[in-house]
């Protein structure tokens, strides 16, 4: 989810809390009701922030995890084929060596 969708879901929950608040408060006859549908309201919109937070925690802690799992790929991947070049560099000085003795004669 990204921030516009997280925006546009906080702002239609808290306008049908608001609604539902001030319907129920238009049947009360004592300010009190308007008040603790205040105080509902404001408790469900922090609620939902405190889950919304912790989702994008989670997901920031998964796309971590991922990064650090493509890092450790790259890494092994990148001393194999450094071993690789390492012994490709030894096979080619060892038939160089070999070519140079026999065309002088001094073979192995």
């Amino acid at each position: 989810m990204n921030s516009k969708k997280i925006c546009g879901i906080l702002v239609a929950l808290a306008a049908l809390a608001a609604f539902d608040g001030t319907a129920g408060a238009q049947q009360s006859s004592s300010g009190q009701g308007v008040k603790q549908d205040a105080k509902a309201v404001g408790h469900g919109i922090g609620n939902g922030a405190r889950d919304i937070g912790h989702a994008t925690k989670h997901v920031a802690v998964s796309v971590g995890h991922g990064a650090k799992e493509a890092g450790v790929g790259i890494g092994h991947g990148a001393k194999k084929a450094g071993i690789a070049v390492g012994h490709g560099a030894r096979d080619g000085w060892n038939a160089t060596r070999h070519a140079v003795k026999h065309v002088f004669h001094k073979d192995d």
